[in-house]
């Protein structure tokens, strides 16, 4: 399920570049939630937990994948590419279990730079071993299922199903490309399979609007830039570390501690995007190329982010808003011309392409995240713009939200 140690996000890798420079002796837990309805099987279980005792472990950097990152990479640092050539997945990091509602729990714990991988790996194997052992229908039977661009009751053999899917992910690139849509592929955490993912990568290859993809393997088999910056959990974990009230601050400066002007987009919805313009000054603003959205009306933060450059003295033409909230190609393509002639933007798009719920309707992706829960024991919390992906401790939540003024202590 997991090619390479490669075949992950280029931005944990960035990410555990960071804490290794600055907080190498934190320590972290992960937290996994499944916000869906689907339920887990004991072989399922027993199966993740085999690839997590004796898979992962052997993958190692080869000698070839060393080369390419540091060529490709430039701004990893060569005491990181020497960590990275001796790092190993240790499953005694990592804790999985089903309860008594069927439903999955993971838990990982240990030093934050060692921990910092396992994110990404878990959660495309949780939902290809999903599809593989407890939703097999989609594939087993799939001409009796409603798959494709219209319902259909014909027999559609697994080749076929493939085809039509790499036909619907090249409509979507057409669409994007037309309209001169930047756009990179960010749907490694999400995807049907691994194969489904190359496919996706393979059939994309080529378009002008095609600007990389976050998945550092991928991108290097089909000589593409892989694209990543930072993840909310930098932010998250420097509150705990370095304080809560600016932790925004704290965060983006010491990114820019880390990789001078490199990797320079700001993540703007960690804790609601009125706390990230307060602390969002002239400095970083003019540091910084951009920002990215995670959440919240698109269309909103786009006039919010507009009138903060203007008011503070930028040029919005000179900056870059990069959307990466649950997008298909029809919202990018509003987006844009949304953004023609205020600011720039470009486009992550990720389970869209490659688990694309329209086309297996009947057998939709997990909704599920692993979220970074706490800090050398201090929990810690993601309050977003949008209230169902807040994720923490309920009185971490509660005291984080005063805080930021977003409800009473009480509340």
């Amino acid at each position: 399920m997991i090619k390479s140690i490669l075949d992950n996000d280029l931005y944990k890798f960035t990410m555990q570049m960071a804490v290794l420079e600055l907080f190498p002796d934190s320590h972290a837990e992960y937290r996994f939630t499944n916000r869906g309805k689907q339920r887990f099987t004991e072989s399922f279980v027993e199966e993740l937990k085999r690839a997590i005792e004796e898979d992962l472990p052997k993958m190692a950097l080869a000698e070839e994948e060393y080369l390419w990152i540091r060529e490709n990479c430039p701004f990893f640092k060569p005491m990181y590419l020497e960590y990275l050539r001796n790092y190993r997945f240790r499953p005694e990091e990592v804790c999985v279990a089903l309860n008594e509602d069927m439903n999955l729990e993971i838990r990982v714990k240990g030093p934050w730079h060692s921990t910092i991988l396992w994110e990404i790996v878990l959660m495309a194997m949780v939902s290809e071993l999903y599809f593989n052992t407890v939703e097999t229908g989609w594939k087993e039977n799939c001409g009796k299922l409603p798959f494709g661009p219209e319902p259909t009751a014909d027999f559609l053999p697994y080749e076929s199903l493939l085809a039509a899917y790499d036909e619907r992910v090249l409509e979507m690139g057409k669409a994007l490309d037309g309209k001169k849509c930047s756009f990179s592929e960010f749907g490694t955490r999400r995807r049907r399979s691994f194969e489904i993912h190359d496919r996706v990568i393979k059939t994309l290859k080529g378009l002008p609007a095609l600007a990389g993809t976050s998945n550092v393997y991928l991108a290097k088999k089909y000589g593409l830039t892989p694209i990543g910056t930072v993840g909310h959990e930098w932010i998250m974990g420097i509150s705990a570390l370095l304080g809560l009230r600016k932790a925004n601050y704290f965060a983006f400066e010491s990114w820019a501690e880390v990789y001078g002007g490199n990797l320079g987009i700001a993540l703007s919805d960690t804790f609601g995007s009125k706390a990230f313009f307060k602390d969002f000054s002239l400095k970083l603003a003019k540091l910084y190329d951009g920002v990215r959205h995670d959440s919240g009306d698109p269309f909103a933060f786009v006039d919010r982010v507009v009138e903060h450059y203007t008011k503070i003295g930028i040029d919005p033409l000179k900056k870059v808003v990069v959307f990466s909230d649950a997008l298909d190609a029809l919202d990018a393509i509003r987006l844009k011309e949304y953004c023609e002639g205020k600011i720039n933007c470009s486009f992550g798009i990720g389970t869209s392409l490659t688990n694309n719920s329209d086309f297996f309707r009947e057998s939709p992706p997990l909704n599920m995240v692993i979220k970074l829960h706490e800090i050398n024991g201090i929990p810690v919390v993601k309050l977003s713009d949008s209230g169902e992906k807040e994720t923490g401790d309920r009185d971490a939540l509660r005291v984080a939200n005063y805080v930021f003024g977003r409800k009473g202590l009480d509340e």
